[in-house]
């Protein structure tokens, strides 16, 4: 995984792999977010989640990690899982290393904000009573 790399992918994430394609000696601080599934929405209990993608999901992705890369000339990376996911599982993972921790933190922070609100990749949350419903459609 290269600088400001971004990667849709159907299988568990390699935490590790995302975190070292940002790392870099002169960098201080390493900040990354998971996003994991839980097992809760709106006083519900959520059993599973389904994420689908748009076919141009991962160039989306890119694109945000390029964003928040050039804007604030800190190393980043992004990958999304989609497909099945069920309680406790990463759906997302996002770093971003930088000299100095406030930088990574502010960097990683509108990284993630930036994804929910650019890439084309929904879900289906599934409830404990059987009901699923799409988010964000």
């Amino acid at each position: 995984m290269a600088d400001r790399a971004a990667r849709v992918v159907t299988r568990p994430i390699d935490v590790a792999a995302v975190e070292a394609a940002v790392a870099a000696d002169s960098a201080g601080a390493l900040v990354t977010f998971r996003g994991v599934v839980r097992d809760h929405d709106g006083g519900r209990a959520v059993t599973a989640l389904e994420y689908e993608a748009h076919p141009a999901a991962a160039e989306f992705l890119q694109r945000a990690c390029d964003t928040i890369a050039e804007r604030s000339g800190v190393r980043v990376a992004a990958v999304h899982r989609v497909g099945a996911l069920v309680v406790g599982d990463v759906a997302l993972v996002a770093c971003a290393a930088s000299a100095h921790r406030a930088e990574a933190f502010q960097a990683c922070g509108d990284l993630v904000d930036l994804i929910k609100q650019t890439v084309p990749i929904w879900k289906r949350q599934t409830f404990d009573d059987g009901a699923s419903e799409w988010v964000g459609l």
